[in-house]
């Protein structure tokens, strides 16, 4: 069994989050975790995807200062779980993208401009990538998901991460694009 803090949404008469404590077993929690992604969909689905690329492409608000010839930008940044049995870690991650993933990303026809190892927060990589514009990056992705090295190299090197993702494009002005 497992327990999960739970916190409302509202706040109580003392004006205090109310937070309790309930038991869940594997296969609740597994739901759970199942139907949260499922709402995120949703939510994604709603709003559509971040928009990036050349200005073209963009709306008139947000391709003002955009070049027309920008690829679109993406800046991932994975922070770790800690490394238990085997599993998790920042070394694992590293050793995922060294022996394999930058080169899946490039061979379905992503850039991998760089990847960095954070100083002031020693289990967070982060990378970029580019791509040709917007629904090249979903080509991209769409196609990493069930790429069959993908899915052994995860399967070899499982890490939990917390992702953070910023799409951009290059600015009209800008000697990168």
């Amino acid at each position: 069994m497992l327990y999960v803090a739970i916190a409302s949404c509202g706040e109580n008469k003392d004006n205090t989050e109310d937070i309790k404590m309930k038991k869940f077993g594997i296969k609740e929690l597994a739901l759970i975790v199942i139907a949260g992604f499922g709402f995120a969909s949703l939510g994604n689905a709603q709003s559509g995807p971040p928009p990036c690329g050349p200005a073209g492409d963009l709306s008139a608000g947000l391709g003002a200062n955009v070049a027309d010839d920008s690829r679109c930008f993406e800046l991932r940044m994975y922070t770790a779980e800690p490394e238990v049995d085997g599993v998790g870690g920042i070394n694992n991650l590293h050793q995922r993208f060294r022996e394999k993933e930058v080169a899946i990303f490039q061979k379905l026809g992503a850039e991998v401009l760089a990847v960095w190892q954070r100083l002031d927060d020693p289990n967070t990589l982060v990378w970029m990538l580019a791509y040709r514009d917007r629904a090249h990056r979903q080509e991209v992705w769409d196609a990493f998901r069930t790429d069959p090295e993908w899915l052994a190299l995860l399967e070899k090197y499982p890490v939990p991460i917390s992702a953070e993702t910023y799409m951009m494009s290059a600015t009209d002005y800008s000697n990168f694009k």
